[in-house]
């Protein structure tokens, strides 16, 4: 039997078991991406050897890039807070102190203990630090109106992280490309730091609402075909990034302003929800791919040559850095006495918990093999990270669903008792 066909035939049921069966696996300690990942080792040398593809470095760049700014768009049109400061005081607090302590966190632990040279730990710290905005749907905000401060801290941290750790992935290679770090540290701060984001956030609003208006504008002559409408945002999706990496900036932090821009001005909320839904069925259908992929790569060896060196990175990162570096960041620290800036214990334990790794490491990873990274130290943090992800996507995968409900039934009785 041509194995391309059986391919198809697995592939096409198990999108109809996990659709006829979302009902079940909801309320079942399982994450859609632990199922696929369980399915592509299944389909991979290991099962039934369906899967034999070795894809190049290019290919895992491209695919997972993809992922990720659907993703990031989706995440965007999300956003339901004003453009306050105050508003956005979890994600600020996530982003300027957890994602810099995570970062160094385990640059640290890799240069002592792992004994990687400190170019190399930081670019592992980049690597890992991003949270995954596209396997965190179980603790993502569940629709636009949506006001827990918890989801929607973790929902902006992912779509703002993915964009914000690439200065220090550039950090790390170029520290790793050269050691006398004063010969390229002005670069970075002008180029790769103030010039990458603010062209991200500039073109992210430039594109954004142009796109928005021209359509307004057309609308007033004939309607656009409900049909074609939603492959707007698609459209702004890839005009947006394009255009961004054309001129050197961060085209992931742009595909999530123009989604937050969209969000805003769209006068039309059903259309609002039906560009949500859209994008998030289009970011589902891709993470199937990409988790089978990955779990049809994992080979014995190399995990049981780098195994103990993961288990280490992802075990601190899982249980220590990320709990204890969300307690920090989310303290009082003299701000405004507003609502937000009292976060109840339960919610700032959780934001530690919640720190889910995956295809946005994964492209970074990709990303660095392509530039300075190589030979044996590549094949090192490639494992390591591809370890992480896997072991995040069974620890967080299992521990998701009993924990929001959990969660939200204390909100409910705290709610109650207030």
């Amino acid at each position: 039997m041509d194995i391309y066909i059986l391919a198809l035939l697995i592939i096409g049921l198990l999108l109809l078991l996990v659709t006829m069966g979302s009902g079940w696996i909801k309320r079942l300690p399982l994450s859609y991406a632990l199922i696929y990942l369980v399915v592509g080792i299944f389909l991979g040398p290991y099962g039934t050897n369906l899967i034999q593809l070795q894809p190049q470095t290019e290919f895992l760049e491209r695919i997972t890039e993809f992922v990720v700014i659907v993703s990031l768009f989706s995440c965007g049109l999300k956003m339901n807070r004003p453009l306050r400061l105050r508003a956005w005081n979890s994600t600020i607090r996530l982003i300027a102190f957890l994602m810099p302590i995570s970062i160094f966190a385990i640059a640290a632990i890799s240069h002592w203990l792992l004994n990687l040279n400190w170019g190399a730990a930081v670019l592992l710290g980049a690597i890992l630090a991003p949270t995954d905005p596209v396997l965190a749907s179980e603790v993502q905000l569940a629709h636009i109106g949506d006001r827990d401060e918890l989801r929607f801290g973790l929902t902006s941290e992912g779509g703002l992280n993915d964009a914000l750790a690439f200065p220090f992935v550039y950090f790390g290679i170029h520290w790793l490309e050269n050691n006398n770090w004063q010969s390229w540290l002005k670069q970075w701060i002008v180029v790769d730091l103030i010039w990458a984001i603010a062209a991200g956030i500039a073109m992210g609003i430039l594109v954004g609402n142009g796109v928005m208006w021209i359509k307004q504008q057309l609308q007033k002559f004939r309607p656009i075909d409900v049909l074609m409408e939603d492959f707007i945002g698609l459209s702004i999706i890839l005009i947006t990034y394009a255009l961004t990496e054309l001129i050197n900036g961060y085209g992931f932090l742009s595909v999530f302003v123009a989604g937050l821009m969209v969000q805003r001005i769209s006068p039309n909320h059903n259309r609002r929800l039906s560009q949500l839904e859209f994008t998030e069925k289009l970011e589902k259908l891709m993470e199937v791919g990409t988790i089978l992929l990955l779990g049809s790569l994992l080979r014995i060896e190399p995990i049981l040559k780098f195994g103990g060196e993961a288990l280490l990175i992802a075990g601190l990162l899982i249980f220590a850095i990320r709990p204890l570096g969300a307690w920090i960041s989310t303290t009082n620290l003299g701000f405004a006495k507003l609502p937000r800036s009292q976060f109840h214990p339960t919610t700032r334990w959780l934001f530690g918990w919640f720190g889910v790794r995956g295809v946005g490491s994964l492209y970074y990873l990709s990303y660095s093999l392509g530039k300075s990274l190589e030979g044996e130290l590549g094949e090192r943090i490639a494992w390591i990270t591809s370890i992480t992800v896997v072991l995040s996507i069974i620890i967080h995968g299992i521990s998701a669903t009993p924990l929001m409900k959990w969660y939200e039934k204390a909100d409910q009785e705290r709610t109650h008792n207030a």
